[in-house]
């Protein structure tokens, strides 16, 4: 089986949320979701589990208080075009664009907010380019 990745994230209200992730171009695997959690896929290896601060913080290994903190995370896509236009459709959504963006000569990154605060990098990372810079 190859490997995958589930992060785990808590929302408050699992509707609009799943809005603002659908504009970013996830879909749902619906075999992991139900009303109190949806699983949102970005590639064959990465899924999204959004789940309801009421059932994040009280089951199994989530189990925990809330943090005074959320998380980050970077998703790599295959242009500068896609990376405005993600921005754009999670602006629509109701994200926030919290930073100017950054742009080098073998990357482009901007920085979205998603509706409880995590915060999602929409990077497109051209790998040559960023040989070439490091000299690697």
């Amino acid at each position: 089986m190859e490997r995958q990745m589930f992060i785990n994230l808590p929302v408050e209200n699992l509707t609009k949320s799943k809005s603002f992730y659908m504009a970013l171009g996830f879909s749902i695997n619906p075999l992991f979701s139900d009303e109190s959690q949806q699983c949102f896929v970005w590639s064959d290896a990465v899924y999204v589990m959004l789940q309801t601060s009421t059932f994040f913080y009280a089951h199994g290994e989530f189990n925990a208080t809330k943090p005074a903190h959320h998380s980050s995370h970077t998703l790599l896509v295959t242009s500068a075009m896609e990376v405005d236009e993600l921005v754009a459709q999670a602006v629509v959504a109701g994200g926030t664009e919290t930073a100017p963006s950054v742009q080098e000569a073998y990357m482009y990154l901007r920085t979205v907010v998603d509706l409880d605060g995590h915060i999602w990098g929409i990077m497109y990372l051209d790998a040559l380019q960023f040989k070439v810079e490091k000299g690697r």
